[in-house]
């Protein structure tokens, strides 16, 4: 089962190489419920999978849905933080790549002023 449901997100996916990836609970994805200011919106992910090399943040109903994207060094702790920019109420996607394989998990986050529009 496919665990995204956008349309540009999945296109996204398999240009990063994780075409189907299969949702995790190890991956924890720290984010406001509701952004008040969608040009600043504070995001933290953290992967609790072991052998994790890579880390990808990605927001659905942006122009471009790759907002962020880690190399994850072996023997270090995977844990990012960023702000992204969201033009408005939208899915967020963290996905991992580890022991090369791809896990996602997703959140939505509410946006109540303009991010990307203004």
């Amino acid at each position: 089962k496919a665990a995204f449901d956008g349309k540009t997100v999945p296109d996204a996916f398999k240009a990063l190489g994780g075409a189907l990836p299969a949702t995790s609970a190890d991956i924890l994805l720290k984010a406001p419920d509701i952004a008040e200011n969608g040009a600043v919106v504070p995001i933290g992910i953290e992967s609790k999978i072991p052998g994790t090399q890579s880390i990808a943040l990605l927001v659905e109903k942006n122009p471009s849905p790759l907002a962020a994207a880690f190399d994850i060094p072996a023997g270090t702790e995977a844990s990012v933080t960023t702000r992204v920019k969201m033009g408005e109420t939208s899915n967020i996607y963290a996905l991992v790549q580890a022991n090369g394989k791809y896990f996602v998990t997703k959140k939505e986050i509410k946006v109540t002023l303009g991010g990307c529009g203004g």
